[in-house]
């Protein structure tokens, strides 16, 4: 269905043109788009046309017009006047609003569509069928993005993003829940991973400026076939987990750049509830207090360098050696070995992904 300030739109441009004054009413008689005042006052003239058989008629001084949509009655075109230019420009009006609802039913198929793709509701020979019917190419390059806002239907960074896009006709923006705008973007036979993120920061930087929107913006790999898409599409939605979990500070996730967190993101929960009680003996690594905490992440950035490490945090090297030797006593694990680094770097990864998960639970 077109919505009214579209159907207002339309025939405040046609009166424009051809200073006609037209009515959009739909079959109940109620006023849905009008260029005059007291439009209201033709619902009677306009039930009894809705009735007869006529296509069009002149009834009380004015044009009606019938508007089909597929052999089925949606609206009735009043213009103003019995002249034969009123009845030319009335019967353009019809012709176009006619035009605009094979449009919007098109592009609501199109959407449907792509719904469906993503969330695997289609069998494959369905998806062939269907986007051959909707004239959509199956055999070119493809990726998806998942942009998350921070709150739950946010138009203007819907619109923002379809802003940006909707000249490419190629390309398919969409959401199948609350928060997350989904754009299916067909590349250039050139484009590569490079390319990708310039546009996912492109659109992180209008959402920010524009639509004044905070989010977070994920994609998937590059895919070659339409039926692939929904591939593309799950792995834009782990790399948003991913980053969520691990990489907070970056707001540009891609997944074929998630490092470790992919292969702990893939860990069931029993298993590294044995691997933290193993390594921890019950605790938690992130039980500690806050400066013996940063402390530790001080130390991994600057590549377990004690010199380093002591001068950022504006101690003296053996207060820091003090510090890791404490830890060390609790832990069993030497943060200045490299294998027990890489285990305590690798357990303070693990409790985020608990905690994440356990979040989802509530």
């Amino acid at each position: 269905m077109i919505s009214n300030q579209i159907l207002q739109s339309t025939i405040d441009g046609l009166k424009a043109i051809a200073r006609i004054d037209l009515c959009v009413i739909d079959t109940e008689g109620m006023v849905l788009a009008s260029t005059f005042a007291g439009a209201e006052e033709s619902q009677s003239a306009v039930l009894t046309f809705v009735e007869s058989p006529a296509d069009s008629q002149v009834l009380q001084g004015s044009q009606f017009f019938k508007v089909f949509d597929e052999h089925q009655l949606e609206y009735v075109l009043l213009a103003r006047g019995t002249t034969e230019d009123v009845y030319m420009v009335g019967k353009l009006a019809a012709f176009q609003i006619q035009n605009l609802l094979i449009a919007y039913k098109e592009r609501f198929d199109k959407d449907n569509f792509i719904k469906n793709l993503l969330l695997d509701n289609m069998l494959l020979v369905d998806i062939y069928n269907r986007a051959k019917k909707l004239h959509i190419e199956t055999d070119v390059r493809r990726v998806v993005y998942i942009i998350e806002t921070k709150y739950e239907k946010d138009s203007n960074a819907l619109e923002t993003v379809r802003s940006l896009f909707s000249t490419k006709t190629k390309d398919f923006i969409t959401a199948v829940d609350e928060k997350n705008i989904i754009l299916v973007k067909e590349l250039k036979p050139g484009d590569t991973y490079e390319d990708l993120g310039r546009t996912a920061r492109v659109v992180l930087d209008m959402l920010n400026t524009e639509a004044m929107s905070q989010v977070h913006v994920a994609y998937g790999t590059i895919v070659k076939d339409i039926k692939e898409v929904s591939r593309s599409y799950k792995e834009a939605k782990m790399a948003l987990d991913v980053g969520k979990i691990f990489y907070s500070t970056k707001n540009v996730i891609a997944y074929n750049n998630l490092g470790i967190g992919r292969l702990i993101y893939q860990l069931p929960i029993p298993l590294c509830r044995m691997f933290i009680k193993e390594i921890f003996d019950g605790r938690s690594p992130d039980d500690y207090d806050e400066e013996t905490l940063s402390t530790i992440n001080k130390f991994f950035e600057n590549s377990l360098n004690v010199s380093e490490t002591s001068r950022q945090l504006y101690i003296h090297r053996n207060t820091l050696v003090y510090r890791l030797d404490k830890l060390q006593k609790s832990t069993n694990l030497d943060l200045r070995i490299f294998e027990d680094a890489i285990t305590f770097k690798i357990a303070l990864m693990v409790v985020k992904y608990m905690k994440y998960m356990e979040s989802l639970d509530y």
